[in-house]
């Protein structure tokens, strides 16, 4: 019995003309037979190749696939095995001189403020010890003149009544006592016998305080102009935060009592009498303003000086013209000398310690400190004679 040799089975067949699916379209990407390809046939005028063709392309395909794959197996490997490593290394290394650097420079920060703590606390005490030493002296002055006036009140007292009108007018001392007692003058103030608190005034605590208090603080006061204030001169935005110069008179403000009519001045609709708070003011397109804190009682008619920012008793400002920086009270104007000119200014003011402070927001840098005792409740108060300045949220 002879057996037959059986060939490979043969694969599917055309569904539509029962043909060897020997070919591929190209454009229907799928496998046809040569009766699809021919006249009448579906796929006549398409593009194709003979099956094992495609098939051929596409084993090439998937072999340069898998190398491929296995050259970013063996680079991922790689970095797992090498690179990842070092990075977790450089990482530790980083971070522990990080670290270093931060302990070191808070170290160096902690022991300059002990310093500073040391040196101003042994100033407050060498303060109190004067002030006590020149009472004390005061008290010893004093108690011996109250004696030497008791004593000669009593010598006069005597003669007073024991002398008879012969004997009074005849008594020399009584003159010579007279003079004693006008020789001793009434008690004076002084401020020998007053603590002086500039003895704990120091730029390096002022600095720092100013960076710890902006640190801390949530976010700046929201404050706006009190549209009722500004000077004719001045034009003010719809969010009533910035102040525009204009050089011609606006004839359009409604006269009143509250508002300037001469400078270009205007009021924050808001005042400060207790506490701590900090607003900014963007300054950059000015080259003539003035930033600062006004008591509500300040002047709003005239040309005169009662009405012009730091002319008067009732307004403390920073101010600049030109390339000119200055700070200006009643009058007194103290020049500050800035590096550069500040985009934008930022005030201070704690009521508690009843200090006034300008400084640049950007640095944090201290322009300015002044100490005066506010007399009652504190507006926010601006002057632009160029530009515009404008309150930052």
């Amino acid at each position: 019995m002879s057996a037959e040799s059986s060939g490979p089975e043969p694969g599917p067949l055309c569904p539509e003309h029962g043909q060897a699916l020997s070919w591929f379209c190209c454009s229907e990407r799928r496998p046809v037979c040569a009766a699809c390809t021919g006249l009448g046939g579906r796929c006549r005028g398409h593009r194709v190749r003979r099956a094992e063709e495609r098939a051929e392309e596409l084993r090439n395909k998937i072999v340069d696939q898998c190398e491929r794959l296995q050259f970013q197996s063996a680079s991922i490997t790689k970095y797992v095995a090498e690179v990842l490593p070092g990075k977790n290394q450089g990482a530790v290394s980083t971070a522990s001189a990080a670290r270093e650097l931060v302990i070191q420079r808070l170290g160096l920060v902690r022991s300059l403020c002990e310093s500073e703590e040391q040196r101003l606390l042994e100033r407050v005490h060498g303060e109190e010890e004067r002030a006590h030493q020149s009472i004390l002296t005061q008290r010893v002055h004093w108690t011996e003149a109250l004696q030497k006036l008791d004593t000669i009140r009593t010598s006069l007292v005597d003669m007073l009544t024991h002398l008879d009108d012969l004997q009074l007018i005849k008594e020399q001392e009584i003159f010579e006592r007279t003079e004693e007692a006008e020789g001793i003058l009434d008690p004076q103030e002084s401020d020998k016998l007053n603590f002086n608190e500039k003895c704990i005034r120091s730029s390096l605590l002022t600095q720092l305080w100013v960076t710890a208090v902006l640190g801390s603080l949530s976010g700046t006061e929201d404050v706006r102009i009190d549209e009722r204030t500004v000077s004719p001169f001045l034009q003010l935005s719809d969010d009533r935060r910035t102040l525009t110069f204009n050089a011609k008179k606006s004839k359009s403000c409604a006269d009143g009592p509250e508002r300037f009519d001469h400078w270009p001045n205007a009021l924050a609709a808001t005042s400060f009498q207790a506490g701590l708070h900090t607003w900014m003011v963007n300054v950059q397109n000015s080259c003539a303003y003035k930033v600062g804190v006004a008591l509500g009682q300040l002047p709003r008619k005239g040309s005169g000086n009662d009405s012009r920012l730091g002319h008067n008793a009732f307004s403390w400002v920073f101010s600049r013209y030109d390339q000119e920086f200055r700070f200006s009270h009643a009058g007194q104007h103290e020049s500050l000398a800035l590096l550069r000119c500040p985009a934008q200014l930022g005030v201070l003011l704690d009521l508690q310690a009843q200090e006034l402070l300008f400084y640049e927001p950007a640095s944090g840098t201290v322009l300015h400190t002044h100490h005066a005792p506010f007399s009652g409740p504190l507006f926010p108060v601006f002057a632009v004679a160029d530009q515009t300045i404008s309150i930052i949220r």
